[in-house]
């Protein structure tokens, strides 16, 4: 490839996965796929999700100062 900014389109850089992608298009347009879900958490999932660990996503690392 001469051009390492790749302006060709899809279909010319990788014609199977433009085919593939294409292909996958028709097929979720034409098919109705259920998944199946679970609305009940296990209690080790709620316990691991109200620990500790969850502050670092919520509130950021703590101050250097106060780290243990």
């Amino acid at each position: 490839m001469s051009d390492f900014l790749f302006r060709e389109t899809l279909e010319q850089l990788d014609p199977e996965l433009a085919d593939l992608i294409k292909y996958e298009t028709e097929r979720q347009a034409r098919k109705l796929v259920m998944v199946p879900s679970e609305s009940l958490t296990p209690e080790g999932v709620h316990t691991a999700l109200g620990s500790a660990f969850s502050h670092i996503y919520a509130e950021g690392y703590p101050d250097e100062r106060t780290r243990a």
